[in-house]
């Protein structure tokens, strides 16, 4: 069993290589951070992207689903087509949650922690209190390594890791160094029985807000760990085995800079697409359009008269008769399952299953 060391680290992590991919990460997030800022209602690219981000994340635990599943299932109702689309919905909610949580206190606290595995696991087993728990090789079965195992070591370890996550004074790494570590440390606890990985996920997104180097919870930092998995886990386990921090350092901030140009590209794309929907709709049905029809329009892919009723406050027929409108332009088009009418914004649709992060050689 490994011995995890309190934070802050004593060695020096913040070598040349990683100063200077600092300095990139900071300007593509700093870039993204200024284009989320510009769409006038980020909710629409929070309820977006978070859905985009939370089945990227799941897919790493292998609870794999498709766009359809998911915008055919709906947290609101707790209505889901499978069990990996209510997962993903549940992650997507843990991650708004803990969005409104850390801009409304500042702080992100274990209690918020346990509050998203909580919300991810739909279960308050909190913290674990039973030994036994080893990570395991999928292939071999063989473990690959074995958490701190007594429920006080868990506690004092967690306890360090909120003091450093909420003290900036104790250390004065850059932000984006201390959530590589973070997100180390808190997989390397391992505290819980179940959702390590998705919780842990979660924490890198918050920690960015905390620090308002985001402004909204819309980096995809899950779908580039998902496309380099094998080294993810890889680097995880050699900075425990040796100590050396570099490589992890650079994986983390290499990830950082992709996705953050990522999803400049794709919220640019979002914007764009917005104002051609805003364009055509007000010249073209002038008499039904409105800034709620469009927001309702690119929440997600799908929408469906329950929906626009109840965000245009308008009976079921007429907001029948808008989707229908809408989709004879050809902005939507119309799908029946089961009793169930869904309308797709298939170009928004199309923008979402398009983002892609190409690997890097040196990885």
């Amino acid at each position: 069993m490994t011995t995890i060391q309190p934070l802050p680290l004593t060695q020096v992590i913040e070598t040349r290589a990683v100063l200077k991919k600092l300095a990139r990460a900071h300007q593509a997030l700093a870039e993204l951070k200024g284009v989320v800022a510009s769409i006038p209602n980020q909710s629409i690219l929070i309820s977006t992207l978070s859905l985009q981000e939370a089945k990227d994340s799941s897919a790493i635990e292998n609870i794999i689903t498709t766009h359809d599943d998911l915008y055919r299932s709906d947290s609101a109702t707790r209505q889901f087509v499978t069990v990996a689309a209510k997962e993903v919905h549940n992650y997507a909610t843990a991650l708004r949650n803990g969005f409104e949580q850390v801009k409304r206190t500042g702080l992100l606290t274990n209690n918020d922690i346990l509050e998203i595995q909580a919300s991810i696991e739909e279960s308050r087993a909190g913290f674990r209190k039973l030994p036994g728990t080893a990570l395991k090789n999928d292939l071999t079965g063989a473990t690959v390594y074995t958490p701190p195992q007594h429920p006080d070591e868990i506690i004092a370890l967690m306890t360090n890791l909120e003091r450093f996550i909420n003290e900036d004074a104790i250390c004065d790494w850059d932000v984006l160094t201390k959530m590589a570590v973070i997100h180390h440390q808190f997989e390397s606890i391992h505290p819980f029985y179940d959702g390590n990985g998705r919780t842990g996920r979660i924490i890198n997104i918050l920690y960015l807000v905390q620090h308002d180097l985001l402004g909204s919870p819309v980096l995809y930092l899950s779908r580039y760990i998902n496309q380099h998995k094998a080294d993810y886990y890889r680097l995880l386990q050699t900075t425990r085995d040796t100590g050396n921090w570099e490589d992890w350092l650079l994986f983390m901030l290499e990830g950082v800079e992709q996705t953050s140009c990522q999803t400049t590209s794709l919220v640019v794309d979002i914007k764009a697409l917005m104002q051609q929907y805003k364009h055509r709709l007000r010249n073209e049905l002038p008499k039904i359009y409105s800034q709620d029809l469009i927001n309702n329009l690119f929440r997600h892919p799908y929408t469906k008269i329950e929906f626009l009723a109840s965000e245009l406050q308008v009976v079921r027929q007429t907001a029948a008769r808008y989707l229908d409108e809408v989709a004879a332009l050809g902005l939507l088009s119309k799908h029946k399952i089961g009793k169930d009418n869904y309308y797709l914004n298939d170009a928004l649709s199309q923008l979402l299953q398009n983002v892609s992060v190409q690997p890097k050689d040196q990885l």
